[in-house]
């Protein structure tokens, strides 16, 4: 890109934000301020910049200031626009105005079915970027629009990531670099989130590999077909289990440290646990499945943000058990862990149930523990409060304003709900049953 040119696309963008502000007069650059011209040595260089820029007043796209007291008087003094469409055409640059027009189009028809479609929209229209981009995004976000449907039409199953990425795009990657613009439909805010990227992924039902729901305890395990006798195990302490194409339920009975089923096959869990646990990194499930008192206790691990299919399964589960029985959840105290407890808590609240949380509030942590602990900032602490407030756990929200901290759960020794807070729970009963949105 030539120097003059350089000055011109600048001097475009002062006078486009100028209009966004609304502010009048004739937007100017003087050119002692730009290094694009003071920095230029050879006559032939100031030849070429003093000859685009007389092309574009030629066209009445500027005006050009030039010292008339000295020399020949062609050093240029100050550039302004004359006529910024003008200046837009010279330039080969669609304006703002055009390009979000351009950028609603494209969008036109996801508007409706993702509000934060319309947000990014009036976003670039105010000249802001969504996620470090401008309108000439659009097509990515309607990209992630099309698979974000997709996998809506198909929640009840869990997908590979890269082979959806060849079956919606014939790009095995395309999915993984539309991340960001997944992760602002799956959360409807355009900031960055707290999310993993493999959280975004699987919470519209994307894995990079196949993985089991798994499952600890005692108790028997409902299954829709038939299974066969375990396969090679695919991870210490794990029994995986193959469950073909076939009419028959089955019954299985839950093994010790933990189990692994594919998640749609998983219908209702019996059990004598005193309490439903579910715990989002996997770290931490191992060890509390080989913790004093796990025997005592259903442990579920999320997976980290449970997938849609996950949490049909988990919603069955609930619905199998008996209705006093306490469910809790245990995840890091951070942004991400906080909205993985909200999107739990609304499973569990369409299934009758009220989630409590499990060593998750500042108040429960232990002193070595809250050692690790980091400080969020304000715009962190904000996004976990209000997390904390849908899945219904405003004291938590209220500890964590009195007593800001960030803590990844493997910092905590595994430990369980006792009796005593477990019969307390189950006397405040279940959530009233409201039906899924």
């Amino acid at each position: 890109m030539s120097p003059a040119r350089q000055v011109l696309e600048r001097l475009l963008r002062r006078a486009e934000s100028a209009r966004l502000r609304g502010a009048d007069g004739r937007v100017s650059l003087p050119m002692a301020s730009a290094d694009e011209y003071t920095g230029l040595r050879s006559l032939e260089e100031l030849e070429a910049f003093h000859g685009e820029v007389a092309l574009a007043e030629r066209e009445g796209a500027i005006l050009a200031q030039r010292e008339s007291r000295s020399g020949d008087g062609s050093r240029l003094l100050r550039l302004s626009v004359a006529d910024l469409p003008a200046l837009a055409r010279h330039l080969g640059v669609p304006l703002l105005d055009d390009r979000v027009a351009a950028a609603a189009r494209h969008l036109e028809t996801w508007v409706d079915r993702f509000p934060a479609v319309a947000e990014a929209i009036a976003a670039w229209r105010a000249g802001r970027k969504v996620r470090g981009c401008g309108a000439e995004a659009a097509g990515e976000l309607a990209q992630a629009a099309e698979a974000v449907a997709a996998r809506e039409g198909d929640a009840g199953h869990e997908r590979i990531l890269r082979r959806e990425s060849v079956r919606l795009f014939g790009d095995s990657k395309r999915l993984e670099k539309l991340t960001p613009w997944l992760e602002v439909l799956v959360t409807g805010e355009l900031a960055a989130t707290g999310l993993a990227k493999e959280d975004v992924w699987s919470a519209i039902g994307l894995r990079r590999e196949p993985q089991p729901m798994l499952l600890s305890g005692v108790g028997t395990v409902e299954l829709s077909r038939a299974v066969v006798p375990p396969v090679q195990p695919v991870h210490a302490g794990v029994r995986c289990l193959h469950v073909p194409d076939g009419p028959e339920d089955a019954s299985l009975p839950l093994v010790r440290p933990y189990l692994g089923l594919p998640v749609e096959s998983v219908r209702t869990v019996t059990t004598p646990a005193r309490c439903l646990l579910t715990i989002e990194n996997l770290a931490t499930f191992h060890d509390a499945t080989l913790a004093a008192g796990a025997q005592e206790v259903l442990l579920l691990y999320t997976g980290g943000m449970p997938s849609p299919a996950w949490r049909k399964a988990y919603a069955r589960i609930l619905e199998g058990l008996a209705p006093a029985l306490p469910v809790y959840h245990w995840g890091d105290i951070d942004e991400g862990g906080l909205r993985i407890a909200a999107v739990l808590a609304a499973t569990a609240h369409t299934a009758g149930r009220r989630l409590r949380p499990w060593r998750m509030s500042p108040a429960d942590i232990p002193p070595a523990a809250a050692r690790h602990a980091t400080t969020p900032t304000a715009s962190s602490l904000a996004a976990m409060r209000r997390a904390a407030a849908r899945a219904g756990w405003q004291d938590l929200a209220d500890a964590l304003q009195h007593r800001p901290m960030q803590l990844e759960q493997e910092s905590i020794d595994p430990s369980f709900p006792d009796m005593s807070e477990c019969e307390a729970g189950a006397t405040s009963g279940p959530a009233p049953r409201r039906n899924a949105e």
